[in-house]
């Protein structure tokens, strides 16, 4: 017997056949609007026990503590604003340095704490050894086969092997050193011969175009910043924007992968494509080493597509071509915007703190003289640069919540329960700005790094890790801290710099997961009297 307020329908029945038709059409009125307000009062009553179950679901597992509301669909994603790096600090500052949050249908362990990042990336290295598999990962990444995204296992291994060994090893970036100090003798000259008196420059655009050629000739013997508008240097640029383009329009898909079939169509076509002109691009490169139109033939002067062509020759079953490729994309991609950022970065703060600057000339004056341009061997010798540049990286790291990694089986972090599966975020960036851990963290010190070593462990946990920690530790870590030491070096012995407008330079940050200057750096430089003679024989 159905039941309607508080009337049942045999009562309905009998006052219809009664002949009351007045009482049950005010009867059956009364019924429709008792359903009609006990279904707006589910509304809320259904909504309270969904966020009751979640939460008590979350203590019964033991996981971290996590903000609310967790929406359906969206999770958190509701919570989080652009720059995410800083966006998820305040969370943590709110909450709790281990966090567990929903993006979308992901699981997500954000930690923003020394101990908790050495316990995910020491005691707990091997279970956060793997990467999720995100869009970039399945098409820039040969279908997460390449070291970036590869899973951690036997591949992954001879990847990082064939990295530390073959192409990133001191030796061989020893062997390569000709073209680092090529590339930026070629950028010291032009604004030198630019404007030998005083000028202005785009730093972002002369650091862009420096490691462009320094990555390319390094990787293929190729050079094409300032080589004319070639077809060949005008595709590899559109390439490099390309790729850009489709991971920033693409990263909210990957934090909503249950929704992904919705676009799926759209931006998988697209980054198909991306990824078909950059294979095209490589496989060319391979073709010419093959017909020996390449440079560097010579055993100590060999380019890194060489290196990697020698390994075919010995293994062509493993060493295939896709192989070849993938490596070679990671390493380019990988080794450009990174420097080029921190280099900006390091200009802009110089700029903002003069008297830091010129105690940076000081030092390169006292070591490397007037009559020669400094060199990779004299940064040993070269402390306060140094400095400046681990300072550079604590306030601005380039990779501030690094490359995501992801758990391959349950663990347990901070005494929290996390589930196999997780995505986790190390927020670099929350670290080492941290005041609890540095004084004045949003002043440019230098000098609080002079007389260390190392800094990754003053105190328990790891507090300044630019370039992560544990297995997934950036491979490119040496290549990058020469090129950007040398670049500032050089720049900073040749000319005399200032900001280009009034006021300080503007440090606000752009968006998305890396973090670069909104607004490119534009400065003032001079060439410095000490040095113009020299340059002038060049």
């Amino acid at each position: 017997m159905w039941q309607v307020g508080c009337v049942n329908y045999t009562t309905l029945d009998l006052l219809y056949r009664a002949g009351l038709r007045g009482c049950v059409i005010f009867f059956t009125s009364t019924a429709a609007m008792a359903v009609e307000i006990n279904f707006w009062i589910s509304i809320p009553v259904l909504t309270l026990v969904y966020f009751l179950t979640k939460h008590l679901l979350h203590k019964l597992h033991r996981l971290p503590p996590t903000p609310f509301p967790i929406l359906p669909l969206i999770g958190h994603l509701h919570l989080l604003k652009t720059p995410l790096h800083r966006s998820l600090a305040k969370l943590s500052g709110s909450h709790s340095h281990v966090l567990f949050l929903r993006f979308g249908s992901r699981t997500v362990l954000h930690v923003a704490s020394p101990t908790a990042a050495e316990e995910c990336l020491s005691k707990n290295d091997v279970v956060f050894a793997n990467r999720p598999r995100l869009l970039s990962g399945k098409y820039f990444g040969y279908n997460y086969t390449s070291m970036p995204w590869a899973p951690y296992g036997d591949h992954w291994q001879n990847l990082r092997r064939i990295s530390a060994v073959e192409i990133l090893s001191s030796t061989r970036l020893d062997s390569l050193a000709h073209i680092r100090h090529h590339e930026l003798q070629s950028m010291v000259l032009r604004l030198f011969r630019d404007n030998p008196d005083s000028t202005t420059v785009n730093l972002r655009s002369e650091f862009s175009g420096f490691m462009f050629n320094v990555m390319t000739r390094m990787m293929g013997g190729k050079r094409y910043y300032g080589s004319g508008d070639s077809e060949e240097a005008k595709r590899f640029s559109d390439v490099i924007a390309d790729t850009e383009e489709v991971i920033s329009e693409t990263r909210i898909l990957d934090m909503l992968p249950d929704l992904r079939w919705v676009f799926a169509g759209k931006f998988e076509k697209k980054f198909a494509a991306v990824q078909k002109r950059r294979d095209d691009f490589m496989q060319e490169w391979i073709d010419e080493f093959r017909a020996g139109s390449c440079l560097g033939n010579q055993e100590n002067d060999k380019t890194l597509m060489q290196v990697l062509l020698s390994l075919q020759d010995a293994d062509p079953d493993y060493y295939t071509d896709e192989f070849i490729k993938s490596l070679s994309q990671a390493l380019l991609h990988g080794g450009i915007n990174t420097s080029v950022e921190t280099m900006e970065w390091a200009m802009s703060l110089l700029l903002n703190n003069p008297l830091v600057l010129n105690k940076a000339q000081a030092e390169i004056d006292s070591v490397v003289g007037y009559d020669r341009l400094v060199n990779e061997t004299d940064l040993s010798k070269l402390p306060y640069l140094q400095c400046i540049i681990k300072e550079t990286l604590r306030m601005h790291p380039t990779a501030p919540l690094l490359l995501p990694h992801e758990s391959s089986k349950d663990c347990v972090v901070g005494g929290y329960n996390i589930p196999r599966g997780t995505m986790l975020f190390v927020n670099v960036w929350a670290i080492q700005n941290d005041p609890n851990i540095w004084e004045s963290p949003d002043m440019f010190v230098p000098e609080r790094f002079e007389g260390k070593e190392s800094v990754t462990k003053m105190t328990d946990g790891l507090i300044i890790l630019p370039f992560g920690s544990g297995r997934r530790r950036c491979p490119g870590e040496n290549l990058a801290l020469r090129i950007v030491g040398l670049a500032l070096a050089s720049l900073i012995q040749c000319f005399d710099w200032e900001h280009d407008g009034e006021g300080l330079v503007d440090m606000s940050e752009s968006g998305g997961f890396t973090a670069p200057k909104a607004q490119p750096l534009v400065a003032k430089y001079r060439t410095r009297s000490v040095v113009a003679h020299h340059l002038s024989q060049m």
